[in-house]
């Protein structure tokens, strides 16, 4: 197996394949989302192909083509078949990267899909109640992504430095088997029900059979993809997932 910690050689004598898989809630703008990186992956060499619905997972024939699966595919359902076939396309070394619920608040109707990436939304706790005005921006609130030590020499976030963003801040539930880049901590506030700090991770990578997966929490509208940190974390984190 190749080192983790690198990104993966480029094979020059074939296009790599990328199949964007986009829907779910508006909110996230998951089309406008996926625009900012398509023209990316084609400078970088992949063929892309979009899609409105994980339906594609359940095609065995195209799955096997595929080098990297972009998501961004929010409180949406996927059937058994096709998360069947988004796991065995992993194992089989596509890559699997995302940011945001489109990644990490996909399908809460499967369980198993939790245990693939990693990490589920659970809440990003909101303003003071008095200042909420019944609309989105409610929930945003000013924290700080930490870069953690692994992540200071990850080729994802290397040279990135902990910033400061005014937007939602995931509270991810997760476990230890993630390697954790960032990280982002919740405080208790007067009008908060929890009594301690509560950290989750905010960018993190996962090995999964011969697959990589890639997750950034950051990423909840455009504006906040378009911030230097979060895009520069994300358009590496895409590269670094790819077969």
């Amino acid at each position: 197996m190749t080192d983790p910690r690198t990104l993966p050689d480029f094979d020059s004598s074939r296009a790599r394949q990328a199949l964007v898989v986009r829907g779910g809630w508006d909110g996230h703008q998951p089309i406008e989302a996926t625009e900012e990186f398509i023209p990316f992956l084609r400078e970088h060499g992949f063929e892309v192909q979009v899609h409105e619905s994980p339906e594609p997972y359940a095609d065995a024939d195209l799955m096997a083509g595929i080098d990297l699966i972009v998501q961004c595919n929010t409180m949406n359902t996927i059937t058994d078949e096709q998360f069947t076939g988004l796991r065995t396309a992993i194992e089989a070394g596509t890559g699997f990267g995302g940011w945001h619920g489109g990644i990490a608040d996909s399908y809460r109707n499967n369980s198993d899909y939790l245990h693939l990436v990693g990490g589920q939304f659970a809440t990003h706790p909101g303003k003071a109640p008095e200042e909420r005005r019944g609309h989105m921006d409610d929930n945003y609130v000013p924290h700080t992504i930490e870069i953690t030590g692994a992540g200071r020499n990850h080729p994802i976030t290397a040279g990135i430095s902990d910033f400061d963003l005014v937007t939602e801040q995931y509270w991810v539930l997760a476990d230890d088997y993630n390697d954790v880049l960032a990280t982002t901590t919740q405080t208790v506030r007067p009008w908060d029900p929890w009594h301690r700090e509560v950290t989750s991770p905010a960018v993190w990578t996962r090995l999964w059979g011969a697959g990589r997966i890639f997750v950034c929490t950051p990423g909840h509208r455009v504006d906040i993809l378009r911030d230097d940190n979060v895009g520069t974390i994300v358009r590496r984190g895409l590269l670094w997932a790819s077969r």
